[in-house]
């Protein structure tokens, strides 16, 4: 059983940072893939960055250049820098740990951006 806590989330003023975390216990954390996504009210949940067992990572377009994700092997943590912050980013943050047999999500932390 894998366990996700994530923290960080809070409100902003537009063009602010934030950074989240999500800490991970109850698996092996260094060799699987992890991401955040998001979902704002009415809208589907997205993947907002992936970054894989060996650090390599991928963004949606509207984070890039904005967001950066990376991890802590020896913390069992990922992060989420979040930079140029708009009110568009507003939404409940997403942990995602990709499981050999199963995915597993975190309980989400609130973003909100104030224009």
């Amino acid at each position: 059983q894998v366990q996700l806590v994530e923290s960080g989330g809070g409100l902003v003023q537009a063009g602010g940072s934030l950074r989240l975390s999500c800490a991970a216990s109850g698996s092996t954390f260094s060799t699987q893939d992890m991401g955040w996504y998001r979902q704002a009210p009415g809208k589907q949940r997205e993947l907002v960055a992936h970054i894989s067992g060996d650090g390599i990572t991928t963004y949606a377009d509207f984070a890039k250049g904005r967001f950066t994700i990376s991890r802590d092997n020896a913390k069992n943590i990922v992060f989420l820098q979040m930079s140029s912050l708009k009110p568009e980013d507003t939404a409940v943050y997403y942990c995602k740990y990709w499981g050999t047999l199963l995915d597993y999500w975190g309980q989400g932390t609130q973003v909100t951006v104030s224009s």
